[in-house]
C-alpha cells in the first residue's frame, strides 16, 4: 500500500477516528446489536464513552464521506441507540450552507444564462443543506415554483480521495482480517463508491426522477416532482416545488383523527412494483426523503440512488417474499439459498434451523415492531456467517424495508406489513402470469418453440450419428472418478493380499502332515516359513486398515 504525502492527512483523520471508537463502549454495543444479541441492561439506560453530539461531530470533521456514511447510519435502529440515530438525523439536514455568492456562480455557469434572466425569484437563504448539496426555493418567469439543488464545489474530487483512502484501507483488512473477508468489506466500498458516484451526476438523477415518475402515475395519493429540462445540468437540477415536511412530523393529535392506512397500503404496493415489476427502485426511502404533503398525498424526493434488479433477481424476491409473509422459514431458506453463492465450508443445517426459528418468531409482528426490515438485515448477517454469500439485492431490499417499517409505524402503527405484502405479491404474481398469456408475449413464446423444433432433428441426427459409430459421450461432474477407481483397486488389493495369505495358512497345514528333515522347532520347516510369511502379511494388512486408512482417519 502506498502512502503519498497528500494521503497523509487522510489516513491520519480515519486512523485517529477508530482508534477513538474502536474499543469504546458504543462500538461493542453496535457489534452485540449487529450479530442481534441482546444486551444486559436497556439501551436507553446505558452511557457511552462518547456522547451522540460528539460522534456528530467527529464525522463533521472527518468530510462530507463520512457524513453521508453517518446519514447512512441513522437509518439503522437495529445497530444504534435511539439518542444516537436522532443525532445523526441531523447531518441529513445540519450542514454549513455554501455562501450564496458560490452558488449564483455555479448555477449560473452550470445553467449557461444569468439567474435574473431565468427565474423570477430565488431565494438566498436554502431550504436544506445536505453533505453533497444544497436546495433552494425559486420561482420560474411562468409563475411556477421549483427547488433548484446545487451540488457543493470540489465535492467530487474529496469523495474520490477518501474513497481511495478507504479502498487501500479495506483491501489490507481484507486481506489480514477473517471479519472482513466475511462480509466482503472490500465490495461493500465498491458498491459505496458506485452509489455515491451516481449521487454526484444530476443530469441521471434528472433521469431517475422521470422514470420513477411514469412508473408511479397510476398511484392517486404518490408525488415525484419532475425535474425542469431547460434549467438542470451535471451540477444543478431544477425541479417541481412540492411543499411538505418529513413524514416522521406527523403529530400524535393526527394520527389518531386520521386514518393512514390507504396511504400506507398504497406506499407498500409502490414499493412492492418498483422492486419485482419495474426492477427500478428509489433505494434510500429514510424519513428525509419521504415528504408529507399538505393535501395528504406522499412525494418521493431524491432520487439520487436508485437500484436496479434484473429479471431473475426480481423473480428471486418475488418468491422470498411471498415465502417470509406466509412465515414459511423452509421456503425461505431454500430460496435465499438458490439465489446464493454457497462456500464449501458453509454450515448448511444451521442456516436452513436458525431461519426457520428467526420466522416464527417473528410470525405476529406489526408495524410498531420495525421487524421485517430487520429480519432481512438478519437473515444477510446469518448467511454470512454461515458461509453463504447472498446477492447484493437483498441487503438494499432489507435496506428499504427497514426504511419502510419506520415510516409506516408513524402513520399506522398496527398496520400488518406481512399481510400487505402478501396480498400485493400475489396480485403482483397473478398479473406478471397474464402478462405473459398476452398475445404479443405469447407470441415470443411461440417464436422461441419453433426455433426449438426448428433444431431439434439436427439436433437428433447428431446424436444418433455418434450413438451408431460409438462416439457418444456422458460427462458427469458430479463425482471424482480418479478416486473412485483408485478406492477400488484398494479395495481388490486387499482382497487379494488376504486370499494369498489365508492360500499360505491352508498350505501350511497340509505341508505339516509330510515327512521332513528340514525342521523348524521340531515342525516342518517349509510349514513354518508359510506360516511365518502368512503372520507377517496378516500384521501388515492389519496395521494398514487400521493406522493407515484415509477413510478411518478423517472420518470427522
Amino acid at each position: 500500500m502506498s502512502v503519498l504525502p497528500d494521503d497523509l492527512l487522510r489516513y491520519q483523520k480515519f486512523i485517529g477516528f477508530m482508534l477513538k471508537y474502536w474499543n469504546s463502549d458504543l462500538f461493542a454495543n453496535t457489534a452485540s446489536q449487529a450479530m442481534d444479541e441482546k444486551s444486559d441492561s436497556d439501551n436507553s439506560q446505558n452511557s457511552y464513552d462518547q456522547s451522540p453530539d460528539e460522534l456528530v461531530e467527529d464525522l463533521k470533521n472527518m468530510g462530507p464521506t463520512y457524513i453521508k456514511m453517518g446519514q447512512l447510519l441513522s437509518t439503522r435502529p437495529d445497530l444504534l441507540p435511539d439518542a444516537y440515530l436522532k443525532a445523526l438525523a441531523t447531518l441529513q439536514d445540519d450542514v454549513p450552507p455554501i455562501p450564496y455568492e458560490e452558488v449564483h456562480r455555479i448555477v449560473e455557469e452550470e445553467i449557461g444564462t444569468r439567474i435574473s434572466k431565468a427565474f423570477d425569484s430565488f431565494d438566498e437563504e436554502p431550504l436544506a443543506s445536505a453533505s453533497i448539496g444544497q436546495v433552494h426555493r425559486a420561482t420560474l418567469r411562468s409563475g411556477k415554483p421549483v427547488a433548484v439543488k446545487i451540488q457543493r464545489p470540489g465535492i467530487k474530487k474529496q469523495f474520490l480521495s477518501d474513497l481511495d483512502t478507504l479502498k487501500e484501507l479495506a483491501e489490507l483488512a481484507v486481506k489480514h482480517s477473517t471479519t472482513a473477508q466475511k462480509y466482503a468489506f472490500d465490495d461493500v466500498l465498491t458498491e459505496l463508491r458506485r452509489i455515491l458516484l451516481q449521487e454526484l451526476d444530476y443530469h441521471r438523477e434528472a433521469q431517475n426522477l422521470i422514470t420513477l415518475g411514469d412508473n408511479l402515475k397510476d398511484f392517486k395519493y404518490l408525488i415525484v416532482p419532475q425535474p425542469i429540462q431547460d434549467y438542470s445540468a451535471a451540477k444543478v437540477l431544477t425541479m417541481e416545488y412540492i411543499e411538505g415536511r418529513k413524514i416522521t412530523s406527523i403529530s400524535p393529535l393526527k394520527q389518531i383523527e386520521v386514518d393512514y392506512s390507504p396511504l400506507v397500503d398504497e406506499l407498500v404496493k409502490a414499493y412492492l412494483q418498483q422492486v419485482i415489476n419495474d426492477g427500478f427502485v428509489h433505494a434510500d426511502p429514510h424519513p428525509g426523503n419521504i415528504q408529507f404533503t399538505k393535501d395528504d398525498k406522499i412525494a418521493l424526493i431524491d432520487l439520487g440512488m436508485v437500484a436496479k434488479f434484473s429479471p431473475g433477481i426480481k423473480q428471486y424476491i418475488l418468491e422470498l417474499l411471498l415465502a417470509i409473509s406466509n412465515n414459511n422459514g423452509e421456503e425461505t431458506a431454500r430460496v435465499l439459498l438458490s439465489m446464493s453463492e454457497v462456500t464449501e465450508d458453509a454450515n448448511l443445517k444451521f442456516f436452513k434451523k436458525t431461519i426457520s426459528d428467526i420466522i416464527m418468531d417473528s410470525e405476529h409482528s406489526t408495524a410498531k415492531d420495525m421487524q421485517t426490515g430487520r429480519l432481512l438485515i438478519q437473515l444477510n448477517r446469518l448467511a454470512a456467517e454461515s458461509g453463504i454469500h447472498l446477492p447484493v439485492e437483498v441487503n438494499i431490499l432489507g435496506k428499504i424495508l427497514l426504511n419502510m417499517d419506520q415510516i409506516i409505524a408513524v402513520l399506522d402503527p398496527e398496520f400488518d406489513l406481512r399481510d400487505a405484502i402478501k396480498r400485493h405479491s400475489t396480485k403482483i404474481m397473478r398479473d406478471k402470469m397474464y402478462e405473459e398469456l398476452k398475445p404479443e408475449n405469447f407470441f415470443s413464446s411461440v417464436l422461441a418453440s419453433k426455433k426449438f423444433l426448428e433444431y431439434l432433428p439436427d439436433r437428433l441426427n447428431t446424436i444418433s450419428k455418434n450413438l451408431s459409430e460409438n462416439e457418444f459421450k456422458i460427462k458427469i461432474d458430479a463425482i471424482d472418478e480418479q478416486r473412485v477407481t483408485d478406492g477400488f483397486q484398494k479395495v481388490a488389493n486387499r482382497i487379494t493380499l488376504g486370499l494369498i495369505i489365508a492360500a499360505m495358512i491352508i498350505g501350511a497345514s497340509m505341508l505339516m502332515q509330510v515327512p521332513s528333515d528340514f525342521t523348524i522347532f521340531g515342525y516342518p520347516g517349509l510349514a513354518m516359513i508359510f506360516f511365518l510369511l502368512a503372520a507377517v502379511g496378516g500384521i501388515i494388512l492389519s496395521y494398514i486398515i487400521i493406522f493407515r486408512d484415509e477413510n478411518l482417519n478423517n472420518k470427522d
